[in-house]
C-alpha cells in the first residue's frame, strides 16, 4: 500500500480522505491557498504546502504547483477528491508522466466521459437509453437555436464539460433561448474552461437516480446499490438517500446492469457514478457519468458497510475489488443533507462570513457529520459554500427521517445564513415522508417548505431579554467582586432603585427590522416583562450557551449564542436573531430599494449591461456578477434613469457595495 499520498483538494472531502488514509496508516500531504492557511484539512494532514492566492484558478487548479508539491513531499499518489482536478484529463496525464499514481480512472475513461456529448455517443453504442436531444460538435448559436426548436420545449441547456449543477439552464420557450445560451456559455467557460453546449429534452417530473459503480484493473466491475438524488435546487442536490424509495426491484437491477455496461464500455477503473433520469412510466435514461467519488457517497457507505475511499486506494494500488456483485448487501436506509451557507428565502443566494457559533450533533452509529470547517472559520466567496454533510442511518426510511430531524435540531450555526431551517421543513414535510420525490419537488411544494416572514415570536423575544439580563447579572457579580466596595449601590448595575423595584428598559430589534421596547421589573429571581401589550413572568439560569427558562410556568431548555451586539436563540431550527440597541441596529434601517442595487455577496463583475443616462424599467438587468462559480443578475428595483455606474467588467466587489446609482422616474 502507499506510504504517502497528496490530496489535491480542500474542505470536507480533503478531511474525509485524510481520515480514511490515516486509518490505513498512510501519511497525508495537504495543499492550501491564502484563504485556507488555517483550514481544518491543513490541521489534519501530516504536512501541507502553500500553492497560491485564494482564487481556485491561482491555487487548486494549478497543476504545476500541485505536482511540484507532490514531488517535493515524496507522495506516491494524488487523490483529487471531487471538483477541481478530479475529472481533468490533462492533470491525470501529467501525473502519469511524472510517475505519480492518479487515484481515479484511466485517462481514456476520463476523456470519454469528460464531454457529456461524447459520452452520449458511447452510451448509444453500448445500448444504454438516452434522453432525446442534441450533443454534436456544431456550436454555432444559430444552429443550436434551430436544434432547440426541433427538440421542443421545455428543454435543458447544459455545459458539455460541466458538473455540480453549474452551467445549466431550463429553457421553457423559444424567445428565452438566446439569453439562456449566452449566460450558460459564460458560466461554463468560467467554471470549466470550455463553453461547449448540449441540449436535452427536459422531462417535467423525473427522478434523479444514480448507480455507484466500482471497477479494478483486473477486469472486475460491480455496482453498489442506487441513490435517489431527486430533490435539488438550481440543479444541485439537496437531499440524497439510499436505497431509492418506491422503485421496483427489477428496475434497480436493470439500472445497475446498465451502469456496469456503461463502465465496461470505457474500460473503467475505480469509483464512478452513472446518473439516470427515471420517468413516471418506469423508463430510465442515461444522463451522465461522473468519473470520481460523489459528494453523496456516504449514503452508499452507510447501507453497504463499506468505505469507498479505502476501495479507491486499494484499486489504485493494483488490488482487486474487496467484494463480488453477489457479496454486496444492503442494510437499512440512509439519508444525507447538504448544509450550506445560503439564503433559501432569497433564491438560495450563497452567503459568506464567519462561523461565529457552531455546534454539531453528536456522532454515533446512526449519525455522521462530514465537514471541513470548525467554529470561527470563514466561509469565503472563493469556494463552494457547503459547510457540512449530515448523514443518518436507521433500519427503515421512516426511522431514518426521524433520525435526520433530530440531528438537524441539534445543529446550531450563527454568523451567516444557512439552509438548516429549510432542510428541517423539507425532511419533515409530508410529501417527502410519503416519498413523492422528483426533481421539481422544491418548486412544487414551495409554500410548504419556505417559512414566510412573520411577526416576531413573543416567547422568543422574552427568552432573548431574559438571556441578556442573566448575562448582565453575571457580569455585574464579577464586576462587584473586583470593586473595592462591592456593597456600594454605585457598584451595582442590576437596575437597583431606592425604595423601588429594580427596573430595566431593553430595546431589541428582530430579524425583520422591527424594534421592541421591553419594560422590566424584578422581584427576587423573577423578571416581569411588559412589551407589545403583553405581560410575562420569567426566570431562569444561563450556563455558557444553555438557557433553562420558565415563562409563566412553562419550562423550556434551549441553546443560544450571545455577544455584546447580537443574540441568537435556537428553538429547534426555529432560529431567532435580535440586535441590542446601540450595537448595530442601524443595519436594519437601510433603504430596501437601495439594497437591491448593492452586491449581494463578494464576487466579480462579469458584465455591465447598462449605461449612464440610460432609462430602465423595473426588472431590467443592470449588472451581471459572478460568485462561487454562479452568475447573478442585479436588476432595476423600479423604473428610473442610471446616473452612475461604480464598477467595470472584471472588477472585484465586496458584499453590500453599491454597484449602480438609479434615479427613480417621476
Amino acid at each position: 500500500m502507499f506510504d504517502k499520498i497528496l490530496i489535491a483538494n480542500r474542505g470536507e472531502i480533503a478531511c474525509r480522505i485524510i481520515e480514511t488514509a490515516h486509518k490505513m496508516g498512510i501519511r497525508c500531504v495537504a495543499l492550501y491557498s491564502d484563504a485556507d492557511r488555517n483550514a481544518r484539512h491543513v490541521a489534519m494532514a501530516d504536512e501541507a504546502f502553500h500553492i497560491g492566492p485564494s482564487p481556485s484558478k491561482d491555487s487548486y487548479l494549478r497543476m504545476d504547483r500541485i505536482l511540484a508539491a507532490a514531488k517535493k513531499s515524496g507522495a506516491q499518489a494524488i487523490h483529487p477528491g471531487y471538483g477541481f482536478m478530479s475529472e481533468n484529463v490533462e492533470f491525470a496525464k501529467a501525473c502519469q508522466e511524472q510517475g505519480v499514481v492518479f487515484i481515479g480512472p484511466p485517462i481514456g475513461a476520463i476523456d470519454a466521459m469528460g464531454s457529456k456529448s461524447a459520452a452520449k455517443v458511447i452510451m448509444t453504442d453500448a445500448g444504454v437509453p438516452l434522453v432525446p436531444g442534441y450533443h454534436g460538435d456544431n456550436q454555432d448559436p444559430a444552429f443550436l437555436k434551430q436544434q432547440s426548436e426541433e427538440i421542443g420545449y421545455p428543454q435543458l441547456l447544459k455545459a458539455a464539460y460541466g458538473g455540480g449543477g453549474k452551467g445549466m439552464r431550463v429553457v421553457w420557450k423559444l424567445d428565452e433561448f438566446d439569453a439562456a445560451l449566452a449566460s450558460t456559455k459564460r458560466e461554463a467557460m468560467s467554471g470549466f474552461g470550455n463553453d461547449k453546449m448540449l441540449i436535452e429534452r427536459y422531462l417535467t417530473k423525473p427522478r434523479h437516480v444514480e448507480i455507484q459503480v466500482f471497477a479494478d484493473s483486473h477486469g472486475n466491475c460491480i455496482y453498489l446499490s442506487e441513490r435517489d438524488c431527486s430533490i435539488q435546487r438550481r440543479h444541485q442536490k439537496v437531499i440524497e438517500e439510499a436505497p431509492a424509495p418506491n422503485m421496483p426491484a427489477e428496475i434497480k437491477v436493470a439500472m445497475g446492469e446498465a451502469a456496469v455496461a456503461a463502465a465496461k464500455a470505457i474500460d473503467y477503473e475505480g469509483a464512478g457514478t452513472v446518473e439516470f433520469l427515471y420517468d413516471e412510466d418506469g423508463s430510465f435514461y442515461f444522463m451522465e457519468m461522473n468519473t470520481r467519488l460523489q459528494v453523496e457517497h456516504p449514503v452508499t457507505e452507510m447501507i453497504t458497510g463499506q468505505d469507498l475511499v479505502t476501495w479507491q486506494l486499494k484499486v489504485a494500488f493494483g488490488e482487486t475489488l474487496p467484494l463480488t456483485q453477489e457479496q454486496v448487501t444492503v442494510d437499512g436506509h440512509s439519508i444525507e443533507v447538504r448544509i450550506y451557507a445560503e439564503d433559501p428565502d432569497n433564491e438560495f443566494l450563497p452567503a459568506t462570513g464567519q462561523l461565529n457559533y457552531l455546534r454539531q450533533p453528536q456522532e454515533s452509529r446512526h449519525v455522521r457529520v462530514d465537514t471541513g470547517v470548525r467554529q470561527h472559520d470563514e466561509v469565503s466567496s472563493f469556494y463552494d459554500p457547503m459547510i457540512a454533510k449530515l448523514i443518518v442511518w436507521d433500519e427503515t426510511r421512516d426511522l431514518a427521517i426521524a433520525r435526520m430531524l433530530r440531528a438537524l435540531d441539534d445543529y446550531r450555526i450563527t454568523g451567516l445564513k444557512t439552509n438548516l431551517g429549510f432542510l428541517t421543513n423539507l425532511a419533515g414535510s409530508q410529501p417527502f415522508k410519503d416519498a413523492q420525490v422528483d426533481t421539481g419537488f422544491i418548486e412544487r411544494h414551495h409554500d410548504l417548505l419556505f417559512s414566510p416572514a412573520t411577526s416576531t415570536n413573543k416567547r422568543a423575544l422574552a427568552l432573548a431579554a431574559l438571556a441578556i439580563l442573566l448575562k448582565q447579572q453575571q457580569q455585574n457579580v464579577q464586576a462587584a467582586t473586583q470593586c473595592n466596595d462591592p456593597y456600594s449601590p454605585w457598584a451595582i448595575t442590576s437596575g437597583w432603585r431606592l425604595n423601588e423595584l429594580p427596573s430595566h428598559k431593553l430595546e431589541l430589534t428582530d430579524q425583520h427590522g422591527i424594534a421592541h421596547t421591553i419594560d422590566v421589573t424584578q422581584t427576587a429571581s423573577t423578571y416581569h416583562f411588559d412589551f407589545d401589550g403583553i405581560k410575562l413572568n420569567v426566570n431562569g439560569q444561563l450556563t455558557d450557551d444553555q438557557l433553562s427558562a420558565t415563562i409563566d410556568g412553562h419550562k423550556i431548555n434551549l441553546l443560544l449564542d450571545q455577544d455584546d451586539q447580537q443574540i441568537t436563540l435556537f428553538i429547534k431550527q426555529d432560529i431567532h436573531h435580535f440586535t441590542i440597541k446601540g450595537h448595530g441596529s442601524d443595519a436594519f434601517e437601510s433603504d430596501e430599494t437601495e439594497s437591491k442595487l448593492t452586491a449581494p455577496m463578494n464576487g466579480t463583475i462579469v458584465s455591465v449591461v447598462c449605461k449612464t443616462a440610460q432609462k430602465v424599467k423595473a426588472g431590467d438587468p443592470l449588472i451581471i456578477m459572478e460568485a462561487m462559480k454562479m452568475e447573478y443578475s442585479i436588476t432595476a428595483p423600479y423604473d428610473g434613469t442610471v446616473t452612475e455606474i461604480f464598477y467595470q467588467d472584471g472588477d472585484m466587489v465586496k458584499d453590500g457595495e453599491l454597484l449602480v446609482e438609479l434615479e427613480p422616474a417621476e
